[in-house]
């Protein structure tokens, strides 16, 4: 099995000898942007919302960002950047995206559905739905697999899956690494050779392993693919046009901004790359519009009983300051002035997405960015809070106004070039 992650270590190298991202990147027009009448404030967060949307462009190290935001009736969408470099087409705000650990949201909701359906129990054992699978699955349940407090090792650490230097950096940009084919079993068996971080239930380590056990079990469960279930429970039900789960199909299907890679030579295109290296955990494509849709419905109350929304719900803390992890949701405390906010981010390859909300449902905000993989990004972090501040935190709260800049908390591991 090859790689596709990258160490820290070696993007900090290759910067110094990679084109800076601002200087291949020229802010383009909003394409198929949406503006609705609303509040003072909605227009507010608008107007300011394309200015941050051209900030994370023009000094954050993206090539493209997308971004919708809903409060209440209120819809503004909006984009930045450029589909393609060097070709002087805009990114489009109905744009396709691969949403990386987005995708552990809609596999713990059909999760959550055979539960309400008591097709499964939450607290049943994984050895009961995959015998032999997993070491230690008598101790392990389903549960802790989606709050990630399993203990099983995360399969995207193994040196397989990390880029150790540059010659295979050099492959995954040019060559065929990045279009091999996984299967489930697989990365369960890489991440089985190695030991657990801890005892099941006795600490918190996000892990890409316990998602692609999660879609074993619905397939498991219900006779089809974690892909059906979720297309036929989730997608088509709220017409998510846009929204798919490929298995190794290396493109996007529809318009899409492209993913780069720094490389001495110049930006490497690494739009395509076979998903199925994280399968349940992370392979999913969606838009802005398709992922608030569905998180207005998940919080809304339209795809879980109660007694679900309040396992969903339930956390467990993580040691990130002001956040702590449910279901395949987080929350992020915002501070005082602001309700907690609630959703994912998820990260793969030249693809960053972060999608959040109210616990009422009646605020989302989505936002998909291009990262030009090996270049400095740090500067996006106060633009992506801002952006969060103004949707999530109400006007008439002033000590949310002004609020010091949030940066998402990385659910993953600490490299560049992995998924989370």
């Amino acid at each position: 099995m090859g790689g596709i992650g990258k160490r820290r270590r070696i993007g900090v190298r290759l910067a110094a000898v990679a084109l800076a991202g601002a200087s291949v990147v020229a802010v383009a027009p909003t394409a198929g942007a949406v503006d609705l009448a609303g509040t003072e404030a909605e227009r507010r967060a608008r107007v300011e919302g394309q200015q941050e949307l051209r900030e994370l462009v023009e000094h954050g190290g993206m090539t493209a960002a997308l971004a919708e935001i809903r409060i209440g009736r209120s819809t503004w969408r909006g984009a930045v950047g450029v589909a393609e470099l060097g070709s002087g087409r805009p990114a489009r705000a109905d744009g396709r995206f691969r949403i990386g650990s987005v995708t552990k949201t809609f596999v713990a909701t059909v999760v959550l559905q055979l539960a309400g359906e008591r097709r499964l129990r939450l607290d049943d054992p994984v050895e009961r739905y995959l015998p032999g699978v997993v070491p230690n699955g008598a101790a392990i349940t389903v549960r802790q697999l989606l709050n990630h407090t399993s203990g099983l090792y995360n399969f995207t650490e193994d040196d397989r899956f990390l880029v150790n230097d540059e010659a295979e950096l050099e492959d995954y940009a040019y060559g065929r690494w990045r279009y091999q084919d996984h299967r489930a079993r697989q990365l369960v068996a890489v991440a089985a050779e190695h030991a657990p971080y801890f005892p099941p239930g006795q600490g918190w380590k996000y892990s890409n392993t316990n998602y692609v056990l999660a879609g074993m079990i619905i397939q498991k469960v219900t006779g089809r693919s974690w892909q059906r279930e979720t297309e036929r429970r989730i997608v088509e039900p709220l017409g998510l046009h846009d929204t798919l789960f490929p298995t190794s199909q290396t493109g996007l299907g529809g318009p899409s901004a492209h993913a780069y890679l720094a490389m001495p030579a110049g930006p490497a295109d690494i739009t395509r790359f076979n998903p199925s290296v994280v399968d349940s955990a992370g392979n999913g494509i969606s838009t802005t519009a398709d992922l608030n849709r569905f998180h207005a419905a998940l919080f809304g109350g339209k795809l879980l009983r109660p007694a679900q929304m309040a396992d969903l719900t339930t956390t467990v803390p993580t040691g990130t300051p002001g956040g702590s992890y449910g279901l395949g949701v987080l929350r992020i405390d915002l501070g005082p002035s602001c309700e907690p906010a609630w959703g994912h981010d998820g990260g793969l390859p030249g693809w960053s997405t972060l999608l959040l909300g109210s616990r009422d449902g009646k605020r989302q905000f989505a936002l998909s960015h291009n990262p030009f993989v090996g270049t400095d990004d740090s500067a996006s972090g106060p633009a992506i809070g801002s952006l969060i501040v103004k949707t999530l935190c109400d006007e008439q709260r002033p000590a949310a106004r002004g609020t010091a800049p949030w940066t998402p908390p990385s659910t993953g591991p600490d490299l560049l070039v992995t998924p989370r």
